[in-house]
């Protein structure tokens, strides 16, 4: 699959998405109590799930929406990555990378993705040479819409469109990237959940200027639930580059702890394998209103 086929499968999928998001809504309507309520006819409080749903710590996101007219917050207070290539040794430290969520409709939210402040050291193999760079990251908007099991039943399913922008100051790369992600939920007996993601992006080549790349990547992770507080993931996933078809492949691990329904605090690593995939080391938190 070249850059070309991939770019006409990724908005092919993404019009699909829109297509079926709109021919499920009145099938979903009939068994979704929270059907009537919307951005401007927020869920009451008492009518809100009972646990908050979060696309962090790991990788794999959640296919569960916000309430519908309630907002949520998640945000890496910390985050490092490390990354080094044939060419150079990357660090990057971001600072409330923030994922602020709304809830639409009954089965759709809007996310924005705002790195609040980046700073970069890009150091040449070759010569040593070292350039500094900090400021203002990128903008990322996502749209999520469940198209089964966002309130009953044990497992769910959603498409998540996306677009980032580049308005960063402190990084080389100034394209455009985007995708769509399919995540899924199975959630089992006493306590224990397991989810799975399909993800296909058109990004940034990693020793260009101006080039991009289409990439696939699938994640798989297991939960569970210790001392009614804390949730413990263990995840692994892959990408795939299809314009020199390297494969990365990381492990991750996480803790989380709920604090209050409405408030989580998590910390966790995402590791690498091969010589050029990223690592990744973070602390955050989550909260909803």
């Amino acid at each position: 699959m070249n850059d070309k086929t991939f770019t006409r499968f990724l908005l092919s999928a993404v019009t699909f998405a829109g297509l079926f998001s709109f021919a499920s809504f009145d099938a979903q309507a009939q068994d979704t109590p929270k059907v009537k309520y919307s951005l401007f006819h927020p869920v009451p409080k008492e009518k809100m799930r009972k646990e908050m749903e979060t696309d962090r710590p790991n990788f794999t996101e959640t296919p569960l929406t916000v309430d519908a007219g309630h907002f949520q917050y998640e945000a890496d207070l910390g985050r490092f990555e490390h990354q080094t290539t044939s060419e150079s040794d990357e660090r990057r430290w971001l600072i409330n990378q923030a994922d602020l969520k709304f809830g639409l409709l009954p089965n759709t939210s809007l996310q924005l993705i705002v790195q609040t402040f980046g700073h970069q050291v890009n150091k040449e193999l070759e010569n040593g040479e070292k350039e500094f760079n900090r400021g203002f990251g990128d903008l990322t908007l996502r749209i999520k819409q469940n198209i089964y099991g966002n309130y009953d039943g044990n497992f769910s399913i959603a498409l998540m469109p996306y677009i980032k922008f580049p308005t960063n100051r402190y990084s080389d790369n100034k394209l455009y990237e985007e995708g769509l992600m399919i995540p899924m939920l199975l959630q089992l007996p006493h306590d224990w959940k397991i989810g799975m993601q399909v993800e296909g992006d058109y990004l940034k080549d990693d020793d260009a200027d101006a080039s991009r790349h289409a990439d696939l990547q699938h994640s798989v992770v297991i939960s569970h639930v210790l001392f009614k507080k804390l949730e413990v993931f263990a995840e692994t996933y892959y990408s795939y580059n299809f314009k020199n078809h390297h494969v990365h492949n990381f492990v991750d691990t996480a803790l989380e702890y709920e604090i209050t329904p409405d408030f989580k605090i998590d910390a966790g690593i995402n590791y690498g394998f091969q010589k050029a995939a990223q690592k990744d080391y973070f602390l955050g938190l989550a909260f909803r209103y």
